[in-house]
C-alpha cells in the first residue's frame, strides 16, 4: 500500500493565509507622526524662504540714502530741505562744509553719494562709490538726474570707488561670506549627527568647539585664496580676508552647535531660518539696506551674513572704515555660541541625571 502523499514543506492545509493589515494600518506605519512633523517643518521653511526672498527683493525702493550736499551757504540749506522733503523719503541729505569733506564721507561710508552744486553754471556733480553697492549708486544717480531735469540742469556722475574688474557687480563679498556661513553651520551639523544630534556631555562639546577652530582657519585661508590669487576678485587683502573668514565661520558654526545642542533637530531648522531664510536677503549683498523693506533693512547687520558682507566689502574697498559694528556682531555670535553650547550641554547633563534618579527611585 502506498503511503499518503505529504503536504508541501512549510504549508498546512488548515493554516489560514495571513490577513493584510489594511491600508490605514500600512499608512500609519509608513507615515509616523515624527515623519509628518518633519515634512511639515520642511514645507514651512520652504514657504518662509520664498516669502523672505520675494519680500526683500520684489520691489526695491530707496529709503533715506545718505547723501552729502556741497553748495554755497545761501543755497545749501534749501537744497538739503528739498531733498529731505521728497515723497517717500528716498534720501537723507546732510550739508557738508567742502568737497573734500563730502568725498571723505563717501569713502568712510558715512554717505553713499555726494552732490556738488555749481553756482556759476548749470552742470552739477554727483560722486558715488559703486563698490559699496551698485544698485544704491544707480538709484542715487536716477534720483539726481530726475531732480536736475526738473530744474533744467545737468548732472555729471563720477564713480570714485568702483568694484574690481574681477568682482563683476560687486557681489563677490556676498558670495564669499555666504560660503563661509553655510560651511560653518553645515560642519557643526555634521559633527552633531556623527554620534547623535546632541552632544552627550560637556567634554564632548568642548572637543567639538576646539575642532571648529582649525576648520574655521582653513576655511578662511581657502576663501581668501579663491577670491584673491585664484580669481583676482578681491586681491591684495589675503590675510585680512583670512581673519574675517575665520571669525565668520566660527560665528556660524558655534551658534549652530549651540542651537542644535539646546533644541536638537529644531535647532537646525532655526539656524537655517536665521542664516539663510532671513540672513541672506537682508545681508546687503544683492540690495544694500537703503533699498530693502524696513524689516529686512533693520535685521540685516545683526546677522552673520550681513555683518560678514559689510566687513569684507569695507575692508577691501574702503580701508576698513565702518567695520566696528560688524566685528562686534560676528564676535558676539562666535563667543556667545560657544558659551551657549557649553551651557546647553551642562543643562542636558543635569536633565539626564535627574531623569536617571527618578527612574531608579521608581524601580
Amino acid at each position: 500500500m502506498n503511503a499518503p502523499s505529504s503536504p508541501s514543506a512549510g504549508t498546512s492545509p488548515t493554516e489560514p493565509a495571513p490577513k493584510s493589515p489594511g491600508f490605514a494600518a500600512e499608512f500609519k506605519d509608513a507615515v509616523t507622526f515624527r515623519a509628518f512633523g518633519l515634512v511639515l517643518g520642511g514645507l514651512l521653511v520652504q514657504l518662509a524662504f520664498v516669502f523672505s526672498y520675494v519680500g526683500a527683493f520684489h520691489s526695491p525702493t530707496p529709503h533715506r540714502i545718505p547723501v552729502a550736499v556741497v553748495a554755497p551757504q545761501q543755497a545749501s540749506a534749501q537744497i538739503v530741505a528739498k531733498l529731505n522733503a521728497l515723497d517717500g523719503d528716498p534720501v537723507k541729505a546732510t550739508a557738508a562744509s567742502s568737497k573734500a569733506v563730502a568725498r571723505d564721507w563717501v569713502m568712510t561710508r558715512r554717505a553713499d553719494a555726494a552732490f556738488f552744486l555749481d553756482p556759476k553754471g548749470t552742470e552739477d556733480t554727483l560722486l558715488v562709490a559703486s563698490a559699496g553697492g551698485p544698485s544704491v549708486s544707480q538709484t542715487a544717480t536716477q534720483i539726481a538726474q530726475k531732480i536736475e531735469a526738473s530744474e533744467k540742469r545737468r548732472i555729471t556722475v563720477t564713480d570714485i570707488r568702483s568694484p574690481n574688474s574681477g568682482d563683476g557687480r560687486g557681489m563677490t563679498s556676498f558670495y564669499l561670506v555666504l560660503g563661509w556661513v553655510i560651511g560653518g553651520y553645515l560642519t557643526a551639523t555634521i559633527m552633531g549627527m556623527a554620534s547623535g544630534s546632541r552632544p552627550a556631555n560637556r567634554p564632548r562639546t568642548l572637543i567639538r568647539l576646539a575642532a571648529l577652530v582649525p576648520y574655521a582657519i582653513v576655511s578662511g585661508l581657502a576663501g581668501a585664496l579663491i577670491v584673491g590669487p585664484v580669481f583676482d576678485a578681491l586681491g591684495g587683502h589675503f590675510w585680512a580676508l583670512s581673519a574675517i573668514g575665520t571669525l565668520t565661520v566660527l560665528a556660524s558654526a558655534t551658534t549652530a552647535l549651540a542651537l542644535q545642542t539646546l533644541l536638537g533637530l529644531l535647532g537646525t531648522g532655526l539656524v537655517i531660518l536665521l542664516f539663510v531664510v532671513l540672513g541672506n536677503p537682508s545681508s546687503g549683498g544683492v540690495y544694500p539696506a537703503p533699498l530693502l523693506p524696513a524689516f529686512w533693512s533693520a535685521i540685516g547687520q545683526a546677522l552673520p551674513p550681513g555683518a560678514g558682507t559689510t566687513l569684507v566689502r569695507n575692508t577691501v574697498y574702503f580701508s576698513g572704515h565702518a567695520t566696528g559694528s560688524a566685528l562686534w556682531v560676528l564676535g558676539a555670535y562666535a563667543v556667545g555660541g560657544a558659551v551657549l553650547a557649553w551651557g546647553a550641554s551642562w543643562w542636558r547633563e543635569g536633565r539626564r541625571a535627574a531623569t536617571a534618579a527618578e527612574t531608579s527611585v521608581a524601580v
